[in-house]
Order: C-alpha cells, then sequence, then structure tokens
C-alpha cells in the first residue's frame, strides 16, 4: 500500500528542494531577481515581465492528493516552489487561508456539473464578485506580509477597465504599509464597478478617472515605471493582469 504524503507540508521537488527560485525578464535585462524582487518591482526595469528561470513541476502523489483537500491549502501547494527561500510553507498557508476566509462559498470556487461532460467553474464568490478575486486577495496579504517584514511600504499602482481596480481597493484597502492608486478611463466601467472603487473610504485608496480610454491609463502606468528614480522614491509596485 503506498502512503498519501502528509497535507501540512509541501511535498517537495527534487529539481528545486533548497535551490531559491529566480526570474528573469521577458526582454533579457535581468536574470537573477528572487520572488521578493518579483513582487516589489512590479515590472522589470527593462519593461519586461518577470518569468522563472525554470519551471517547477509537483510531485504526481502531490497532485493526486489535492482531490478533496480545502482550496486555500491547494493554493499554498501549488505556489510554494515559486517562494522558496522566501516564504515557508506555514507563512504561505496562513496567507491563503487569510485570503480565502471572507469569500462566501466554502469551496471559494465551487465546481457545478451543466451536463454529463461539461462542469462549470464559479469565480464570483469573493468581496466583488470578479474573478480577479481570487488573485488580488491573496496578494494584498502577501504585500502587507512581506512589506512588514522588509520594514518599508510601497505605492500599488494599476490601470483598470473595471473588475481589476475594484477588486484591487478591496484587497488593498485599510492596509499600514500600503497606499493604493487606481486608474480608470472616465464613463468607460460600469456603475458598479465605478461605485466599488470609489466608495472604500479609506484613507490609503486613490481612485482617479482618466479623459481617455484604457491604454491611456496603462500608458500612464507605463510611465511611472519608467522613470526608475520616482518609482524607487515612492515604492512602485504594479497589480496589472
Amino acid at each position: 500500500m503506498t502512503s498519501r504524503p502528509r497535507l501540512d507540508k509541501p511535498c517537495p521537488s527534487p529539481h528545486h528542494e533548497g535551490v531559491e527560485m529566480l526570474y528573469v525578464s521577458s526582454r533579457g535585462g535581468r536574470r537573477d531577481a528572487n520572488f521578493a524582487d518579483v513582487l516589489f518591482d512590479g515590472m522589470a526595469p527593462d519593461g519586461g515581465l518577470y518569468l522563472p528561470q525554470s519551471w517547477p513541476k509537483l510531485d504526481p502523489a502531490l497532485v493526486s492528493s489535492f482531490r478533496g483537500m480545502e482550496y486555500s491549502r491547494i493554493a499554498a501547494h501549488v505556489m510554494a516552489p515559486y517562494t522558496e527561500n522566501v516564504l515557508d510553507f506555514e507563512e504561505l498557508l496562513d496567507l491563503t487561508q487569510q485570503a480565502y476566509a471572507g469569500f462566501d462559498h466554502q469551496a471559494v470556487v465551487p465546481v457545478t456539473q451543466a451536463s454529463p461532460d461539461c462542469f462549470l467553474m464559479e469565480l464570483f464568490h469573493g468581496p466583488t464578485l470578479a474573478f480577479k478575486d481570487l488573485a488580488m486577495q491573496f496578494i494584498g496579504r502577501l504585500f502587507e506580509h512581506m512589506l512588514a517584514k522588509q520594514q518599508r511600504k510601497a505605492t500599488i499602482i494599476g490601470a483598470t477597465s473595471g473588475d481589476t481596480g475594484a477588486a484591487a481597493v478591496e484587497a488593498f484597502r485599510g492596509r499600514a504599509n500600503t497606499n493604493v492608486v487606481i486608474l480608470y478611463p472616465k464613463n468607460r466601467v460600469s456603475d458598479v464597478q465605478r461605485r466599488q472603487m470609489t466608495t472604500a473610504g479609506e484613507r490609503n485608496v486613490h481612485v482617479l478617472a482618466v479623459e481617455g480610454n484604457f491604454d491611456d491609463c496603462q500608458h500612464m502606468v507605463k510611465q511611472m515605471f519608467a522613470q526608475r528614480s520616482f518609482a524607487d522614491e515612492v515604492g512602485l509596485s504594479g497589480v496589472n493582469s
């Protein structure tokens, strides 16, 4: 009889055991960023996106154990190889459990059967009813945890056409070590999304309507990251999808 892996510890991949995951820029300008660098930089200095140097593989026995496991624990196991030597598994699990505790369904992302061969995953049980909550609720807590560990502050910037901004505001509102700034195209988001973004009432939330479209908002964000002295001064990081 084969034994099942313990569910309270990650099942390590031999390729990554004890080796810090490093990241590279998609434009080749940086090749040795760690998880904390990626989190706080938002974008690589050369304007590229960060990618892992190599992609980890989960142990098949661990994957088999996911059946019936709570969503927050699955999320921690899947993300563990990417945060190696920066966050230990217990820290990661605590963050995922906090992130998904506020969802209005115990399964977080329940799957319903629509027909004999068609299943639907529900991604609308987060606080803003958008699928972006699945990432943002975790990211907000991750930033707060990492900023507190390093005794620093950050300015979170994002451009949105609706869902990302509302989810980011909800995730970062009231957090002591972050200011969140969201740009959205004026009169081009739904009224519900606008209200979700602009009625938070927290001093660390700043939401700006921009004359133009989403691309104009995105261009402004990219310009801010391109000004490295400014980005470093305010601790600029991003939450764009």
